[in-house]
């Protein structure tokens, strides 16, 4: 123990006598392991850690997909749902939600009226999931009867920023704005459950939806899987269920089925998969900069260990002092990174999308530092082994022997010039996948909306029972429209029927004429109830035909606009004018007015194929509740009086909220620009160790060739040439790297396939883009060192260690 505290009282005082070494080295190990461990952080929050239910992976979620793809979540109706849970062989136990997820429900507390994100699920969903409430109790079967009292269960999130987290608030009631319903809130449940994603507060089915609407809901199955049952047997089972419908459209359908875990983490999955890939590299990077550095701090204390060893020193006790050495600066770096992990993780929950599941659960905690820890102390101790054991590697008689400076050999040149190489490899590799991210959310920013969301504000209306009827949600918009246009800025509105970038309405009409079976091949289409202004509201060109006119109303001839894909998808040659659909009310036909480009109103990655239907025509039970509303100047600036205006027209109707078009961008561009943040910062910090690494090799080259490099001035060698030479073997070392890191980026950039949108893994531009950049800085890297060279005098560098 004497002979171990002695050696490492020795190590620190070596340390100590080279600060700026030491310094280096400790910074390039927090930089990694700071951003180690904040990763690490993450991915154990979203990957590893367990979800609060019982054997989470037992438990699936049952849909139909169209075998076309272009709807990927089929649902089932009221009673074909009812039916599958009750006949299901292959589930232990199952419920079903509806299929549209959570959605906003505006709640009264007195005059204050807020709005939480609610699910309608069937009364045993918790029982499915297995999951204990942390205050009060779930929602059972006994809640999920018609004529039961109707009670919530809020999530732990909705519980902290709607009651601060009281424990009594069990017997609270919430009442519904605009309905003739109170629910009273009978439990919390635990943080960390999060599904449908976004969910404040469940519901149950029966006792929260209107009877006349219950036969138009849609849902999805939630199971557990029997003893013996496979996610393939319940594929099976749903698909053989979809293949025994009535309806031929509905024959077609197959079964999807995904498990729990890995449908709540959704996207992120992938992204934090990649940026753990990333710091893994990134972590490389640190400890081979750091392996260079000690490697090159070892061949010039050459000297000092040949004397060492001539004094009786064993080549064990030298490899042993040093790696003491080394194991200090892992320590030191180590701890300063951690220290420092906690103000990374902050930074990323500060800028990660807030609807990123389990974001209020990323913190710096034990298993997060010790994963971390352990994988890089292994990682340092390794990296640290290896300079040490070729650092103890002296020849005695030839140290003592030589007094040249040159006492590195050309092989230990060439090691650290291959981990320098190694170096920037894995930082292109990083860089390129940095470059393609940020590439895809350049082109995802600029797509084309098919409209101009300029100067539009989106307003949501929460409703009074004053306005039960669809009739009367039709008057009441009447109504607003016209106290609206008065409204000084405000140019042009329209009902719609959810926010941008939402789940809407689908259906699948058939085209005047069709059999069954030519039925049965169209597709699902976004449908819009809108008002006559809807096209001028949004900006957006009539191709063909016309749009909706005042003489669009009720008891005239029913209309409808098609979007270009919906209309080739019925008519191929994309001239749909004057054709007639088949509305949804049995014998109802409606004639196709207009054609209008696919928007990018509902999914930002993919125009949707929509049909239009006139607000004063429609047929459907309720009326649209949002209004897009078109303004002279800033949105923001109309606000104020839109609510009053809204107040004025419609007593009883509330605005929940009113937000410009480019809030609404923020959803889908979140993750996109998360991902494009996150590997930018990686790759910056991979080419800045890679740039650190080679300009340390190249000056090391200078320093040990420094009589070589007087012979050469000697003999009639210009600074020109010393420079040339210097920066030629710099830019050797790079485009080595870069040709193993371009080879390296077209294997690995594979894996950002589900992250890129409009770019190809391989995109050739970003590959001579980032290879570029990176000879670039690494030409930087070197004209340091190489300029350094020309102010070798001669005379000197011949007599030294002559």
């Amino acid at each position: 123990m004497d002979h171990l505290l002695r050696t490492i009282r020795v190590g620190g005082r070596s340390l100590r006598r080279t600060p700026g070494f030491s310094t280096t080295a400790v910074l390039t190990l927090a930089i990694g392991i700071r951003l180690a461990t904040a990763v690490f952080t993450v991915a154990e929050a979203l990957l590893i850690r367990r979800l609060p239910v019982v054997d989470q992976n037992r438990i699936v979620l049952l849909w139909g997909e169209t075998r076309d793809g272009r709807f990927s979540n089929y649902p089932l109706g009221y009673q074909d749902a009812r039916k599958f849970v009750r006949e299901s062989r292959t589930l232990q136990s199952a419920a079903y939600f509806q299929f549209e997820g959570a959605f906003p429900i505006a709640f009264r507390d007195g005059d204050r009226i807020s709005s939480m994100r609610s699910a309608n699920v069937s009364g045993e969903f918790f029982t499915v999931l297995g999951a204990r409430p942390a205050v009060g109790r779930t929602l059972g079967p006994q809640d999920d009867q018609a004529g039961a009292a109707p009670v919530a269960v809020l999530s732990h999130a909705a519980w902290q920023k709607q009651y601060g987290g009281d424990p009594g608030v069990v017997g609270t009631r919430l009442e519904v704005h605009g309905r003739p319903l109170t629910y009273t809130i009978v439990g919390v449940m635990p943080q960390g459950l999060d599904y449908p994603r976004g969910v404040e507060v469940w519901t149950p089915i029966l006792p929260s939806t209107l009877p006349a609407t219950l036969p138009l809901m849609a849902y999805d199955v939630i199971g557990r899987l029997a003893p013996s049952a496979t996610p393939s047997a319940a594929r099976a089972e749903i698909a053989a269920f979809f293949a025994s419908a009535s309806d031929a459209f509905t024959r077609n359908v197959r079964g999807v089925v995904h498990v729990f875990p890995r449908l709540v983490l959704g996207d992120t999955r992938p992204a934090v998969l990649v940026f753990s890939a990333a710091v893994g590299l990134l972590l490389v990077l640190t400890c081979v900069n750091v392996a260079n550095l000690l490697l090159v701090r070892g061949l010039g204390r050459a000297r000092e260990i040949a004397v060492r060893t001539a004094l009786g020193a064993s080549r064990g006790q030298i490899a042993a002092q040093l790696f003491i050495e080394n194991a200090l600066l892992a320590i030191v770096g180590g701890a300063v990174g951690v220290a420092v992990a906690s103000a990374a993780v902050r930074a990323f929950v500060a800028v990660a999308p807030a609807d990123l599941p389990r974001l209020d659960e990323i913190r710096v905690n034990a298993a997060a530092l010790g994963g971390a820890a352990a994988i890089t102390i292994l990682a340092l101790l390794i990296f640290a082994l290896a300079p040490a054991v070729m650092t103890s590697r002296v020849e005695l008689v030839r140290m003592l022997r030589s007094g040249a400076r040159e006492t590195s050999s050309r092989s230990s040149r060439r090691t650290t010039e291959t981990l320098v190489a190694g170096q920037l490899a894995l930082a292109l590799v990083v860089l390129s996948a940095a470059g393609l991210i940020a590439r895809s959310l350049i082109k995802l920013q600029g797509a084309e909306l098919a409209f101009d969301s300029s100067r539009m504000l989106v307003a949501s209306l929460a409703i009074s029972d004053r306005y039960a009827t669809a009739a009367q949600q039709s008057a009441m918009l009447e109504a607003v429209d016209a106290r609206l246009r008065a409204v000084p800025g405000v140019v042009d509105l329209s009902p719609v029927v959810a926010v941008p970038f939402s789940r809407g309405w689908d259906g699948r009409p058939t085209a005047e004429g069709q059999t069954r079976e030519q039925a049965a091949t169209n597709p699902m289409l976004n449908m819009e109830v809108v008002g006559v202004r809807y096209f001028e509201a949004l900006g957006t060109a009539v191709v063909r035909g016309r749009g909706f006119t005042a003489a669009d109303r009720a008891g005239a001839p029913p209309v409808v606009v098609l979007s270009e894909s919906a209309a080739r998808a019925y008519w191929p040659d994309g001239n749909a004018v004057g054709k007639r659909m088949v509305g949804f009310e049995k014998g109802r036909l409606l004639t196709v007015v207009g054609v209008v480009p696919d928007t990018r109103f509902r999914d930002l990655r993919s125009p949707r194929a929509t049909i239009y239907f006139p607000l004063a025509q429609s047929t459907f039970p309720f009326a649209p509740l949002n209004l897009v509303i078109r303004t002279t100047g800033l949105p923001a600036d109309a606000t104020a009086s839109v609510r009053r205006a809204i107040g004025d027209a419609a007593p009883g109707v509330v605005v929940t909220s009113a937000e410009p078009f480019e809030t609404f961008l923020t959803q889908p561009l979140a993750q996109p620009r998360l991902n494009a943040l996150l590997l930018g910062v990686f790759a910056a910090a991979a080419v800045v160790l890679a740039a650190i690494g080679l300009f340390g090799v190249m000056m090391t080259m200078v320093r040990q060739r420094t009589r070589e490099m007087g012979v050469r001035m000697a003999l009639g060698a210009t600074a020109s040439d010393l420079r040339s030479l210097v920066m030629r073997r710099g830019l050797a070392v790079a485009a080595g790297g870069a040709a193993l890191g371009l080879a390296g980026a077209l294997a690995t950039n594979r894996l950002l396939g589900s992250m890129l949108y409009d770019v190809h893994p391989a995109d050739a531009v970003t590959m001579v883009l980032v290879a570029g950049f990176l000879l670039v800085v690494a030409a930087l890297a070197t004209i340091i060192p190489a300029r350094s060279s020309t102010r070798i005098d001669p005379v000197v560098a011949l007599r030294a260690d002559g």
